[in-house]
């Protein structure tokens, strides 16, 4: 599998323009840092729009979903910093999945990603995996290096304590890999075209443009 481990988080969110800075400063001074460091976190990437909602995306590798249960990580949710206290509440349409990642092609990261948010139709799950495992082929589409389904466990997902309002609980994600933000689109626009009736409603859509990534190897060895 190209995607390091088998668990996935993602968080996507919106900040004010008056709070961006301190955001982006935040992230990239703390908070990948601390979340990497955790026992079983793998890497983080952290990504901005090209033309996605929200503005702001990050994807967690952890070895599996389990550590997104761990005591290790329900600790660190429980006692954030003040830092972390402070701008996660000025966190807007919140998107929130603790993932099982159950299809992944391809190989290697790439410096654009695609991302379709799907709500599966009740009854309906194993036909749209079946589907998606035929038809996430990165060879298919030019530009495209990978692509991944991540499933989310409802249990797990949603609001945390620092955050009241996440959405994303129940929701499916396909991630796309591309070498430039204009290879995403096409791609996209295939995997929309599911067979009738559709197994799945498409939430949303969009282009993320990598911002930069964090992995275990690269912290300072205790």
């Amino acid at each position: 599998m190209p995607l390091a481990g088998k668990g996935m988080l993602l968080t996507s969110m919106d900040i004010d323009p008056s709070d961006e800075a301190d955001f982006n400063r935040w992230y990239d001074r703390e908070h990948l840092e601390e979340r990497v460091a955790i026992d079983g976190f793998i890497e983080a990437r952290r990504y901005v729009a090209h033309r996605a909602s929200p503005k702001y995306l990050c994807l967690y590798s952890t070895s599996s979903i389990d550590v997104l249960d761990s005591p290790a990580y329900r600790e660190r949710l429980a006692s954030p910093t003040d830092w972390s206290r402070q701008t996660m509440a000025r966190f807007k349409n919140m998107i929130r999945a603790v993932a099982r990642i159950t299809i992944s092609h391809g190989k290697g990261r790439g410096a654009a990603l695609g991302i379709l948010r799907l709500r599966p139709q009740a009854g309906q799950e194993n036909k749209l995996r079946a589907e998606l495992k035929d038809r996430l082929d990165p060879n298919a589409h030019e530009g495209i290096i990978s692509m991944h389904l991540i499933e989310s466990d409802a249990r797990l997902s949603g609001p945390t304590p620092e955050i009241a309002v996440a959405a994303g609980a129940a929701d499916w994600f396909v991630l796309v890999d591309g070498t430039r933000a204009g290879a995403i689109p096409p791609a996209l626009a295939a995997l929309s075209r599911t067979s009738a009736p559709a197994p799945a409603q498409q939430i949303s859509s969009g282009t993320y443009e990598l911002m930069w990534d964090l992995a275990k190897s690269d912290l300072p060895q205790m």
